[in-house]
């Protein structure tokens, strides 16, 4: 599911209240009731918000993730652009860490022109990727294998991490919380992530704009310990303010 703009818009309006009516909806985004009761059932579908009796709601779960699958086919063109902005800033013969994630497997796909790449991940899927280009060396962590989307979760994989310190680690996240916290489902993951921050020189996030406000049950890290966070819209309130008070970088990624 490619999200258009107005669709975007609709999902900040409702991760910032929580809740609301179609008919709210209807007043903010300045369209149609039928074009709102459209774009709610279609995001209703791909899991990204859930409907009641006349409005809609951010899904209630704050202990598990929707199916890889339904994620992959979420707003691949806004991970494609998140991907593209992402792999043009990483320079050639750098090391790298990738974790687990739908944009993190789209930026591995954009990351397959380069040179010289060092990558550790524990996400097997960036793996198979990037194995293609054999100008890399790439890494993987050991661990359990989690069936669901193939990341490598567990203490073996955050021992093995603790090894390396490369130059960029490039994280998502499940949600990013108007206190400053960055979140995730698997008490498991979120060991690892932690790991992973720790041994990066630089901490790139890169989550589509659906992510802020979403909560999650497992806190990884704040935006002080976050560089640069790549999105590809404005984020909604208030988090340009928190980004800017965080010394975080903001790039939006718009081509």
């Amino acid at each position: 599911m490619n999200l258009n703009p107005r669709q975007l818009k609709l999902i900040a309006v409702v991760q910032a209240k929580g809740s609301t009516t179609v008919e709210q909806l209807s007043d903010e985004l300045s369209v149609t009731l039928q074009t709102v009761r459209r774009d709610v059932q279609r995001l209703a579908e791909a899991g990204t918000l859930t409907r009641f009796h006349g409005g809609v709601r951010v899904p209630s779960s704050t202990t598990e993730n929707i199916a890889h699958l339904q994620r992959q086919s979420l707003n691949t063109d806004g991970k494609k652009r998140i991907a593209r902005s992402v792999a043009s800033q990483v320079p050639n013969n750098c090391s790298l860490i990738l974790n687990i994630g739908t944009t993190t497997e789209a930026i591995a796909e954009a990351l397959l022109n380069h040179r010289g790449l060092r990558v550790i991940t524990n996400n097997l899927n960036v793996a198979a990727i990037l194995s293609r280009n054999v100008d890399f060396e790439v890494i993987v962590t050991g661990g359990v294998v989690r069936s669901r989307d193939r990341g490598i979760v567990g203490e073996s994989a955050v021992d093995f991490i603790r090894q390396f310190k490369v130059d960029i680690a490039v994280i998502g996240i499940s949600g990013i919380e108007s206190d400053g916290s960055l979140r995730d489902y698997d008490y498991r993951e979120v060991k690892v992530t932690q790991t992973i921050i720790t041994q990066a020189r630089e901490v790139w996030v890169a989550t589509d704009v659906s992510k802020f406000n979403r909560p999650a049950m497992v806190e990884v890290t704040t935006l002080s310990q976050i560089d640069r966070i790549f999105t590809e819209a404005m984020p909604p309130d208030p988090f340009p303010a928190l980004l800017k008070e965080a010394d975080v970088r903001l790039d939006v990624c718009l081509n």
